[in-house]
């Protein structure tokens, strides 16, 4: 939840302000606006939206099951914080692209919160993988 969160943030405030630095976010968007060009915020709602949908579903199921097996909980939230980094791509694509346009600058992440969520997101795979192999070894052990 903290994940979409941070990226709705990242892609409609923090980094509009880190690349147009002195300019508040009022100003961005009136700048842009006037270049016809916008934030494209629909769509980073969308975005969140359905990763706190999703956060929210995997908390309802584990608490409805009332399991003590806290491994498929971890990897379901892990899966989704891999997943949340091309989401994140696709929808801070947008309004980085109208940024470029409208300030003649890259289209790339100017606050450095983007890449700690990328840096998150492949954290959560490195720990899913460990999570696969433990598991799997486990399950061999116990076969044997």
């Amino acid at each position: 939840m903290v994940y979409t969160i941070a990226g709705a943030l990242q892609i409609l405030v923090w980094n509009p302000l880190a690349a147009v630095p002195g300019a508040t976010l009022g100003q961005i968007r009136a700048d842009m606006a006037r270049a016809d060009e916008s934030l494209s915020a629909n769509g980073v709602v969308t975005w969140a939206g359905i990763g706190l949908l999703l956060a929210g579903v995997i908390l309802l199921v584990a608490t409805m099951r009332r399991t003590s097996r806290v491994g498929p909980v971890v990897a379901a939230y892990l899966v989704l914080l891999v997943f949340a980094a091309p989401g994140h791509f696709f929808v801070s694509f947008g309004p980085g692209m109208s940024l470029a346009d409208t300030f003649m600058i890259s289209g790339a992440d100017h606050s450095p919160w983007g890449m700690a969520l990328y840096l998150v997101s492949a954290a959560s795979l490195l720990a899913l993988i460990v999570l696969i192999i433990r598991a799997a070894r486990a399950a061999s052990a116990g076969t044997e």
